[in-house]
């Protein structure tokens, strides 16, 4: 199994958490391609850490559809699941209206500032075909109102959910139609701003069901 080149890359103090984050970004940028077995002695190896925290990471990700095992046989990177992608696109969209009706209410405008420059970010960093930095400022940009939302059982659900369609997301930031979520975000912007919540919430909606064309179409 190739992994990257770093080592010891997980601090003692969250070991678990970390490992998990450490193979779940491998997975989702590509670095760890679908198909690819997973040897519990390379992870440890890449990691810095025991064979324990690194179990643990395998079997939260088996629970959020990112790696296959057979007990005693082999543990590989899931390949793109169109149906748990669909699944987790409707469970991530939802979850995203709920954060803007919980939020706005009560949005101050340095949140909306957040909101403003995390897409400019992103806005920059799909000129640039940086599709890594697209997806982090696309994070923080829809971040804002799940944090201003203090749901913690809706951070729960995205921080399961989400990662399924980062595979996807990078296709689409790095194709024309990603182009589309610069001027979705500012109408989100503008909604908030105003206090439409009902508009606000289905901008929400539309700017994730972008992501729709892309399930349907045909993989590789």
């Amino acid at each position: 199994m190739p992994v990257p080149p770093s080592r010891g890359l997980v601090s003692r103090s969250l070991l678990r958490d970390e490992a998990y984050r450490a193979i779940r970004d491998a997975i989702v940028d590509g670095t760890l391609a679908p198909g690819e077995r997973l040897n519990d002695a390379d992870l440890v190896e890449w990691l810095g850490v025991s064979r324990t925290p690194v179990r643990e990471a395998l079997a939260r990700l088996e629970q959020a559809g990112l790696v296959r095992t057979k007990p005693g046989r082999y543990t590989i990177v899931s390949p793109v699941d169109v149906r748990a992608a669909r699944n987790a696109q409707s469970v991530t969209a939802a979850m995203h209206e709920l954060a803007v009706r919980e939020a706005l209410p009560a949005l101050s405008s340095a949140e909306l500032d957040a909101m403003r420059g995390a897409n400019a970010r992103f806005a920059d960093a799909l000129r640039r075909d940086d599709v890594p930095a697209a997806i982090a400022a696309d994070d923080d940009f829809h971040g804002v109102l799940v944090t201003a939302s203090a749901n913690d059982a809706l951070r729960d659900v995205l921080e399961r959910y989400t990662p399924v369609l980062r595979r996807l997301e990078r296709l689409r930031f790095s194709s024309l139609s990603g182009r589309e979520s610069v001027a979705q975000h500012d109408r989100i912007i503008a909604l908030c701003e105003a206090g439409d919540v009902a508009g606000a919430t289905a901008a929400t909606r539309a700017n994730w069901g972008t992501l729709v064309p892309l399930l349907d179409e045909p993989s590789d």
